[in-house]
């Protein structure tokens, strides 16, 4: 069978991370996260705890052309902040990773844009109804329920934030993707089975 690039784009608390690395478990594909972040490391030569304070965080409010610039003019060319230096790093790993011909997972990091042009790749959108985002986040970090809800809508919208600054597209637009999963009432095991079975149908 055929090897693809799964990317996962995910809400926050909607079990975008999890479903991603039970999926490694059922195809035996390599499974990137913050593994990402260490390999930008290596490969730059920067901090891995700087890394880890800008990851998928944008370098400012600037409009996102300014991002698409910089994505297209390589990391040398100028006095970049961190955030974009880390961005174009980890979107070569991306690439590299692409190119190894394993199948892999990759969660985050604007892949399916980085990876846009490629036919390996299968574009992965998980999503779960707000309450139930809500329910998970107070469970995974001890929160109440309103500091619940902070969380998760000031996490989505850095992610979105993040998402069109680097390619001036919108965030978590059903039709950018080839398998949109709630997880609310199949679970993470469920999404990944069905995930996986796609898989197997473009196999």
């Amino acid at each position: 069978m055929k090897n693809y690039i799964v990317t996962i784009a995910r809400e926050y608390g909607s079990g975008g991370r999890e479903c991603g690395k039970k999926l490694a478990e059922l195809t035996g594909y390599k499974f990137y996260d913050k593994d990402l972040i260490t390999l930008a490391a290596q490969k730059s030569g920067m901090s891995t705890d700087a890394l880890n304070s800008v990851d998928e965080k944008a370098a400012s409010s600037l409009l996102y052309t300014l991002g698409s610039s910089i994505y297209n003019s390589g990391m040398g060319s100028v006095n970049l902040p961190i955030n974009d230096k880390l961005f174009v790093v980890q979107s070569q790993i991306i690439k590299d990773i692409a190119n190894s011909g394993e199948g892999a997972i990759i969660v985050g990091r604007c892949a399916d844009y980085v990876l846009s042009e490629r036919d390996n790749v299968v574009k992965v959108y998980i999503t779960s109804d707000f309450d139930t985002r809500v329910n998970t986040v107070m469970k995974r970090h001890d929160l109440t329920q309103s500091q619940a809800r902070d969380l998760i809508i000031k996490t989505d919208k850095r992610r979105s934030n993040y998402y069109s600054y680097y390619t001036g597209e919108k965030w978590g637009k059903a039709d950018k993707y080839d398998v949109v999963v709630s997880t609310a009432r199949i679970g993470i095991d469920g999404a990944a089975g069905l995930i996986a079975d796609y898989i197997k149908m473009l196999g």
